[in-house]
């Protein structure tokens, strides 16, 4: 869990770099083309996020078909909808990764690396389906009534 100097930080710092770029790119482009350019990539993103979105559900309807436990795919949604909104925020540098939360691969290594680092151990195993080895202790009962 990130600690609360972190999210200040980032706070603080995100909305300061997309300003700087913001300033620049308008610099060089033009204020109009600048806005028009956050307007595309926010229009674009949220098609690409709900084709992709799509697709991710019907992965995760064939996993549970199949049985299986659909961990990635849910874990790529939760992607899928943080890069959808950062691509709703207006900038280039949330645009950047917000586009990078849509692209498959990286997607699908963000939902991975995630099952890994933050996996629960269950007596049926972990996620990513691997069992660990218990421990049982062989004993006999009786219950005495009084």
């Amino acid at each position: 869990m990130p600690s609360f100097p972190i999210v200040f930080l980032l706070f603080l710092l995100v909305p300061l770099l997309e300003i700087w770029l913001l300033i620049k790119v308008g610099g060089i482009i033009g204020a109009l083309p600048t806005v028009a350019l956050v307007v595309l990539t926010a229009v674009l993103g949220a098609a690409l996020a709900r084709q992709q979105g799509l697709a991710t559900l019907q992965r995760l309807q064939a996993s549970l078909a199949r049985g299986e436990a659909p961990a990635v795919e849910m874990l790529e949604g939760v992607l899928l909808l943080i890069g959808a909104l950062l691509l709703l925020t207006p900038g280039f540098f949330t645009d950047a990764l917000g586009f990078a939360c849509l692209i498959p691969p990286v997607r699908r290594t963000l939902a991975w690396w995630a099952i890994r680092q933050f996996s629960v151990v269950t007596p049926a195993g972990t996620a990513d389906g691997k069992t660990h080895p218990t421990h049982t202790i062989e004993g006999e009962f009786r219950r005495e009534d009084d």
